[in-house]
């Protein structure tokens, strides 16, 4: 039996949530469309853990989700979790920020594009296959018209988190899928941090930084031939 701490911050959804053996047993989370973080997230770990009646001291680890994402969020989410840890003595997961976003949803066939918001039109992007496997590394990249066409001129594809809603006009094909109101979540993270527990994947407490990307790419748009 594994209890997990998961942790989210990584985007405007505040989330925290207490799995055991990767079923949520307790989650509360806040997108109010601020990043309050750094006000709520310690009062959201204790009402969790008071929700399962858990000490703190009784938790197998504490998941956290590295990035990408905002570099203030990511800080303060970071720096609860290892706090925790060294405070308990034990270990720290981290959880890739757009697997467990791809993770919100479910589809048979096609890609899943799930986007992290960055600034004007960039963001951290990753592809992956109906079966979360991955088919394209994560890349920070500015939006154009063709930028996904070699997936979406395959089949349909499935666009999702914050950095998807400033894509839907400029991305006009028509296998591309807009999913509204999904976020990074402590939900999603729960199976893949007691995934990776049980392979003993951990981090070095001391040394774990969040997972930043800053370096965009643009892509040029391919010029009509008429």
């Amino acid at each position: 039996m594994a209890i997990i701490l998961n942790i989210e911050t990584s985007t405007k959804n505040c989330s925290v949530s207490i799995a055991e053996n990767g079923n949520i047993l307790a989650l509360k989370e806040l997108n109010n469309g601020n990043y309050s973080h750094a006000e709520v997230l310690h009062g959201f770990i204790k009402e969790v853990l008071q929700k399962t009646s858990i000490e703190l001291k009784v938790i197998d680890a504490v998941a956290v989700s590295k990035g990408p994402g905002s570099y203030t969020g990511l800080r303060i989410g970071v720096s609860a979790a290892k706090g925790l840890c060294f405070a308990i003595n034990k270990p720290l997961i981290s959880v890739d920020t757009l697997h467990s976003l791809a993770h919100s949803v479910s589809i048979d066939e096609g890609f899943i594009v799930p986007m992290i918001d960055a600034r004007r039109m960039e963001v951290y992007s990753c592809v992956y296959s109906a079966n979360f496997e991955k088919v394209r590394a994560i890349k920070a990249v500015v939006v154009t018209t063709n930028l996904y066409d070699e997936y979406l001129n395959e089949n349909k594809v499935y666009f999702l988190g914050d950095g998807s809603m400033k894509c839907k006009e400029v991305i006009k094909h028509q296998n591309a899928v807009f999913i509204d109101d999904k976020f990074p979540s402590a939900n999603q993270m729960a199976e893949l941090s007691y995934l990776k527990y049980k392979k003993s994947d951990i981090e070095n407490v001391a040394y774990f930084e969040p997972f930043y990307l800053k370096d965009f790419i643009v892509i040029p748009e391919k010029k009509k031939s008429f």
